[in-house]
C-alpha cells in the first residue's frame, strides 16, 4: 500500500509540472529536470501534457526576430507619419505664399484664384496626388504667373490641377478674366 501511495504521489507531482527540461552539457551528458537548464547547456523543453518539445535557444532566437520585426514596423510607421506631417507642413507653407501673393496683387489675382487645399479634405482629383501636394501648391502659383506673363491674361480667376495629370506629369489649367484658358505641363513650368 505504501509503495502504491509513493508511486501515485510521484505521478501527481510529475503531472503538476507541465514541463520538463532536457539539459545536455558540453560533454554530451543528458539530464532531465523540472527547472531550466544552466545557460551553457543545450536546452530542450518538453511539455508533458502534449508531448511536444521546443528547443529553447531556437525559441529565444525566434522571439528576438519577432521583437525586431515589431520594432522595425514601428520605426517604419513613425517615419511614414513624420513624412506625412512634413508634406502637410510644406503644403501649408506653399499655400501661405500663394495667399500672400493674391492679397498683395488684387488687380492680377481674384481672391479665389488659388484657394488653399485642406490636406484633410482634399478634392477627389487632388487625393490621387496627395504625396505631391506641396509641388501642386507651388506649381499652381507658377502656372498663374506664367499665364500673366502673356499679353492674353490680365487677371487670373483660377489656377488648378487638371484631370489630365499623371503621377509623373502634372498638368495645370489657368483661367483668366479675359476668357482665355492656359494649360501648362509640369515640364513647361520647370523651365
Amino acid at each position: 500500500m505504501r509503495i502504491a501511495l509513493l508511486i501515485l504521489g510521484s505521478l501527481i507531482s510529475t503531472c503538476t509540472y507541465a514541463q520538463i527540461y532536457k539539459c545536455t552539457d558540453a560533454n554530451g551528458k543528458t539530464n532531465y529536470q523540472s527547472k531550466p537548464c544552466a545557460p551553457e547547456d543545450k536546452t530542450v523543453q518538453i511539455n508533458l501534457k502534449t508531448g511536444g518539445t521546443v528547443d529553447v535557444p531556437d525559441q529565444e532566437k525566434q522571439n528576438q526576430v519577432l521583437a525586431q520585426q515589431a520594432l522595425d514596423e514601428k520605426i517604419v510607421q513613425e517615419l511614414v507619419l513624420k513624412k506625412e506631417a512634413q508634406l502637410k507642413q510644406d503644403a501649408l507653407i506653399e499655400s501661405a505664399k500663394n495667399q500672400f501673393l493674391i492679397k498683395n496683387n488684387p488687380d492680377k489675382y481674384s481672391a479665389f484664384s488659388i484657394p488653399p487645399y485642406d490636406s484633410e479634405h482634399l478634392p477627389e482629383l487632388i487625393k490621387a496626388f496627395r504625396n505631391r501636394l506641396p509641388d501642386i501648391e507651388r506649381l499652381r502659383k507658377v502656372a498663374a504667373e506664367k499665364a500673366l506673363a502673356t499679353a492674353s491674361c490680365t487677371r487670373v480667376e483660377a489656377s488648378e490641377l487638371h484631370s489630365k495629370s499623371t503621377k509623373n506629369a502634372l498638368v495645370f489649367l489657368v483661367n483668366c478674366s479675359s476668357g482665355k484658358s492656359f494649360y501648362f505641363t509640369e515640364l513647361e513650368l520647370a523651365n
